[in-house]
Formats: structure tokens, sequence, C-alpha cells
């Protein structure tokens, strides 16, 4: 009963519910945190003092969002997106016969798990090639009856174990400037601190896992012939072939120039904002948009990331008041008397739990480690988990959502191209297949990093 009356418990409650309700992310990240203060001894005044003084903790990530948002749209004005398409397009658009045919299908689904993958760390564009990409290959899949179910399991793995493992693109933000700098604010007091390549160590061995669910997605659960009724909306090669033609080499030569320099100063400088920002003085430079339509570049950006910027934003004002209730201290008191440290597999499978309904809730990663890690980084310590364990719980407990959670980028960016002809189903095509193959693994191996660690 001490449970259900902690502010803390209280306001994810009501948080999770809201989620489910479908309610904006945003408003029920505000209304949970209003929640949290009043079960708690803070006024109304202190509880939204909190919570507009904590919202600066999310700046630095929306500003990451935005300037690679910008990005994002100067890569697709470029053409490259478009140019390599069409030549994917190009090179798989005879339907192969006979024993080619497996070789065939399977080429096309690495050749959209490397999309995928360099869409956030190499070509920073997110789910933004999605679009290009996915519909123009749609009545490929109908020849060669590929099930999309695969398709979607092989575009969210990219989308989702990258930014995981390797800190550059938006796995520069999620481990640096999100995982790494959440855990170790909150971990100043209590004698832990992470860094980057940590971070990437620690989730080697759930990423392992996802890889397992992917090929057993592809060549053991989708692996059969699946039938559509093709209706021949898909574009063609000749519709894109028109769309391509006023492409210039030019600046097909300017966006890979644009692109490596990007790549390589956030290496160099560890600052997405300015490795984004020089990549975009390029593309200025070299006319692929004018320099007076810098402001439609950056507004089509921040539409295309703004809903997670805000999201980050409102998480760290609602960690703030979490903080602030006390609520947390109470909560790592009754867990750590429940259960000690001779129940931490029980712990680390509880928490993990929590972090996928949690995830699948916010359906965004990024916006759950704010939430989490005030609970979390105690959590841990106070059972006795070592702080390569505790990096581990938090990064996985985040993650762990994001695959299957109807209202994540990750699902809703390969529903968006493969149902094109209205074929492919949000929820049990796209939702369902990612949840049991990257969810159910990553809670397992998660367990298994957290008790070996």
């Amino acid at each position: 009963m001490m449970l259900l009356t902690n502010p803390v418990v209280l306001s994810i409650i009501v948080l999770l519910a809201l989620s489910l309700l479908r309610i904006n992310v945003v408003i029920s990240l505000v209304i949970s945190a209003l929640v949290a203060g009043f079960t708690s001894n803070l006024s109304i005044d202190e509880t939204i003092s909190t919570f507009t003084n904590g919202l600066g903790g999310g700046a630095e990530v929306a500003m990451n969002y935005a300037i690679l948002g910008a990005f994002a749209v100067a890569i697709s004005k470029s053409g490259i997106t478009d140019l390599i398409a069409y030549k994917v397009i190009k090179k798989v658009g005879h339907t192969p016969t006979g024993r080619s045919v497996a070789g065939f299908k399977y080429l096309i689904l690495g050749i959209l798990l490397a999309f995928s993958i360099s869409s956030q760390n190499i070509l920073p564009v997110h789910i933004a090639f999605i679009p290009i990409v996915v519909p123009p290959l749609v009545s490929i899949f109908n020849k060669l009856k590929i099930d999309r179910r695969a398709v979607a399991c092989v575009l969210t793995f990219g989308l989702t174990a990258t930014y995981m493992l390797l800190p550059i693109g938006f796995g520069k933000i999620f481990i640096e400037s999100v995982l790494v700098k959440n855990i170790n604010t909150v971990g100043a007091d209590l004698g832990l601190h992470t860094t980057v390549g940590q971070v990437s160590m620690a989730m080697a061995i759930p990423v392992a896992g996802m890889i397992l669910g992917l090929l057993f997605a592809v060549f053991v659960s989708y692996r059969k012939p699946r039938e559509y009724v093709s209706i021949a909306t898909e574009p063609t090669t000749d519709e894109i072939e028109k769309h391509i033609a006023n492409i210039k080499p030019f600046h097909i030569t300017a966006s890979v120039i644009a692109i490596v320099l990007t790549v390589v100063l956030q290496l160099q400088t560890e600052s997405t904002i300015i490795a984004g920002l020089a990549g975009l003085v390029i593309f200025g430079a070299c006319g692929i948009f004018r320099l007076k339509e810098s402001n439609d570049i950056f507004q089509q950006g921040l539409r295309l990331m703004a809903m997670i910027g805000f999201v980050m934003i409102a998480a760290s004002g609602f960690a703030a008041v979490i903080n602030a209730t006390g609520g947390v201290t109470l909560l790592v008191d009754t867990f750590s008397q429940g259960l000690g440290p001779d129940n931490k597999g029980i712990a680390a499978f509880l928490m993990l739990i929590v972090g996928l309904f949690i995830t699948m809730g916010i359906g965004s990663s990024f916006s759950t480690v704010p939430v989490i890690t005030s609970i979390y980084v105690p959590l841990c310590l106070s059972l006795g988990f070592s702080p390569l364990a505790t990096v581990t719980i938090i990064g996985v407990a985040a993650a762990v959502g994001d695959a299957g959670s109807p209202a994540s980028d990750s699902t809703l960016g390969p529903t968006s191209g493969l149902n094109i002809d209205g074929k492919h189903d949000h929820i049990w095509d796209s939702v369902v297949p990612t949840f049991i193959h990257y969810n159910i693994p990553l809670i397992i191996f998660g367990w298994i990093a957290a008790m070996v660690l």
C-alpha cells in the first residue's frame, strides 16, 4: 500500500494510463508532473516552478534534433537519397526466376538494412529516408512475395540497435547527450560516473540479442512467401527517373563532402550541433539551397524532429519534479528493503519490465531516460549492482519499448513506407512483429548483461 501512495509511482501510473489512451505525450508528462507535486509536499507554485526550471535539461537534445532535422532536409534537397534509391530500384527492377529468387530477396533486405543503419549514424536523416526509398520497392516486394513484416523488422532494427551501440549521429545524442549526461547527473552524489565507451560496451550484449531477433525474423518467422494484391499505385522507375533528371552531379559531390565533413567534425569536436552546422554551410555554399531559404530548411527540419525534441524537454521537467518530491528516496528504500542484494535477478527483471511499459507509453527511448534515471541509479547502487550493470539496466530499460511501441518513430516510419497501398497494418504488421523479435531478446539479454557485468 505504501507504493500506491508514493508520488513517483502515482505519477508514472498516470503517465502510463494517459499514454495508453493516446493522449499527447507532452500533455501526459505535464499532467503527470502535476500529479507528482500534488501527491507530495510540494505546493502548486513549487511544482510549476520546479517543472519550468527543469525544462532546460532537455534543451541540448532538442537543439541537436533541430540541427539534424535541418541537415536531413538539406540532404533530401541535394537529391543524393533519390539517386541512391533509383540505383537500387534499377538494380533490382527485373524479377529474377528460379534459384536466384531467395538470394535476390535477401539482397534487397540487406540493402534496406544498410540504409536503415546509416540513417542513424553515417547519414543522420532518421526515418526521412523511408518515404523516399521504400514505396518504389513495394511493387518488387509483391513480385518476390516478400513478407513485409520481415521488412519492418529489418528497418526497425537499423533505427534502434544502431543508436544504442554506436556514438555517432543519433547514437551520439542517445549515448552521450541523454544516457551518460543523465546518469552522471544523478550519480554525482552517489559516486557513479560513466563514459561513452562504457555505455557502448554495456549495450553490446543486449544488441547481440537484437541481432538474433533480426535473424530469426528474416530466416524463420517471415521466411515464407506472402501474397499481396497489387493495386499498381506504387511509384514506377520511369516516374522516379523523371524526378531525378535535374539532379546535378556537383550537388551529389557537395553532399558527399558535407556528409564526410559532418561525421569527421562530430568525432573531433564531439558536438553534433557544430558538425551539423558545418554540413549545412557546405550545402548552402554549394547552392543546394539558397541562403535566403535557410529559414525554410530549419522550419522543415523542426517539423521533422520537433515532437521528440519537445518530449525530451517535457521529460526533463517531469524528472525535475520527480526528484523534488523526495519520492525517489522512499521508493529506493522500499525496494531495497523488500528485495535486497540477494534478489538482484528479480530486481533487474522488474526494472526492465517497468522500462518497457514506460517507453511503450512515451514512444521514445530518448525521452524515457530522464524519467527512469533518477529512480534507477540509486536503486541499482543500493541493490549492489556494479556501475556497468547499472548503465546496462538503465540503457536497456529505456530502449526496450522503442521497437514495439505504437507511438515510436521506429514503428511509425516503416509503416509509413510499407502501407502505401493499404496492405500493411501498423499494429499487426509493424508493432507486434518488432515487439516479439526485439523487446523479448532485449529483456533476456539485458538481464544477462546486468547479471554478468
